[in-house]
């Protein structure tokens, strides 16, 4: 051994110690647990504690790394690990939100058990057992402070952590966990609300737009369409795709991701797709199937060039082929244009045309191509009243105190002055006259206090 063993460690914390780590390494299917920071950083610091140097700066190193990886998380190392367990990526976790647990392989099963037992086993070493080793290692006079937060709610995995929590044996859990996988789903589309296609791969979005269905007034009919179709997506039905048509600002793109604050508690998830990599829609598609969520695929600002791939990709997905399209996952786009090809003079046919005998099919399929989406909701620019009305409700959400006719006067200046009158420009009406009204407010206060003083 080229380092020096922990000699000062009690004889029962190292052969914990290493067995907690010949554990963690027989891991069959749950090693993405261990993979993430908090991970990493607790084997690093059971591998220094197993090995530490004469000064023990290593393992006091680890520590620190471990702690800031716990406090950066907000979570204890308990949460963490039952939280890794819940949005694990595998194949028993894939293989469970496709068939009953009964048809699930037996080897399959056994795996899980195996694990579950490994990972209760690295749940029971907790932070304060941490701490005490690193104090014996590096020969402390009190041991290192502890990273404790008080148990929060996990969202909807709750119920499930407080079962196993009180489970003698983790193993005994595996029907229940192949449950929850079967109702929540798992990995990426489990942990985060909303994502995006970027470089071939799916990635998270943390921190989406908080836009609620409750802010948005002036287009009624089409938002009430709009959620009764997301509702037949959410029920199992067949959900149509959906095209919202209309001039810039009238809050068509708002809408499409306000669904995903009012539905995302039943297991929406809204997937950004930007039109240069549409390309990849058939194959996003087919990542989706299958997966307990149901997915809004979200295209914004839509049109296409002739013989643009996107446009075939589309075409594929809003049309079907030979493969079944799943129930799970629905196009919604948004587009300023009701024909989304766009097309120029030139490209209507005349009869010296001698290059394509059917010309005016090929132009007629390029203006009929946004009829190939099953609802087309449009957008008309605001007027003055749909316009007041607009600012009148976001005026009230804000709990601003203004008389009305003062209200009705600047935001129409400020529609004069900007960018017309639509869903946007009140919104950044409002916002402005918030800010200004704080701001004054504050002004003034200050100056009060300066007077009495």
């Amino acid at each position: 051994m080229d380092n020096q063993a922990m000699p000062t460690a009690s004889t029962s914390s190292y052969t914990k110690v290493q067995f907690l780590q010949r554990q963690a390494a027989s891991l069959l299917l749950y090693q993405s647990v261990l993979q993430g920071e908090v991970g990493v950083a607790f084997l690093d610091l059971l591998q220094a504690i197993r090995y530490t140097d004469a000064d023990a700066r290593g393992c006091l190193q680890a520590y620190g790394t471990y702690f800031h990886a716990l406090a950066a998380r907000n979570q204890n190392w308990e949460d963490y690990l039952i939280t890794q367990i819940l949005i694990s990526e595998n194949p028993f976790t894939r293989m469970s939100q496709q068939r009953e647990f009964e048809d699930l392989p037996p080897a399959l099963v056994t795996a899980v058990q195996h694990d579950l037992q490994i990972l209760q086993s690295l749940y029971e070493c907790s932070s304060a057992a941490l701490s005490e080793w690193v104090q014996i290692v590096a020969h402390l006079p009190i041991s290192p402070v502890v990273w404790y937060q008080d148990l929060k709610e996990v969202g909807v995995g709750t119920k499930f952590i407080a079962s196993l929590q009180h489970l003698e044996n983790w193993g005994n859990a595996v029907e229940d966990l192949a449950a929850y996988y079967r109702q929540f789903g798992s990995g990426l589309f489990a942990e985060y609300r909303a994502l995006r296609w970027q470089s071939g791969q799916f990635i998270g979005i943390p921190y989406y737009d908080p836009v609620k269905v409750t802010t948005l007034v002036g287009y009624e009919s089409q938002r009430d369409a709009l959620l009764k179709n997301t509702e037949f997506l959410l029920s199992g039905e067949m959900a149509l795709h959906v095209l919202l048509y209309g001039s810039r600002g009238s809050g068509k793109s708002s809408l499409v991701k306000a669904l995903l604050n009012e539905y995302s508690h039943r297991n929406l998830r809204l997937l950004e797709v930007t039109k240069s990599d549409l390309k990849d829609l058939p194959k996003i598609v087919e990542h989706l199937r299958g997966v307990s969520q149901k997915f809004i695929i979200f295209v914004d600002d839509l049109s296409f060039e002739e013989d643009d791939d996107a446009f075939k990709a589309l075409k594929v997905v809003l049309e079907g082929n030979l493969t079944a399209r799943p129930q799970n996952a629905v196009v919604y786009a948004t587009s300023n244009r009701r024909h989304l090809i766009r097309e120029f003079f030139v490209d209507r046919p005349a009869p010296k045309d001698h290059e394509e005998i059917h010309a005016w099919d090929t132009m007629q399929e390029k203006l009929s191509f946004s009829d190939r989406f099953g609802l087309t909701l449009t957008f008309e620019p605001a007027d003055q009243k749909t316009y007041l009305k607009i600012v009148r409700h976001l005026v009230a959400q804000a709990e601003i105190n203004i008389k009305p006719e003062d209200l009705e006067y600047q935001a129409l200046q400020w529609a004069t002055r900007h960018n017309g009158r639509s869903g946007r420009t009140a919104r950044q009406f409002v916002d402005f006259l918030k800010a200004d009204l704080a701001l004054s407010s504050a002004n003034k206060n200050t100056s009060d206090t300066q007077t009495e003083n």
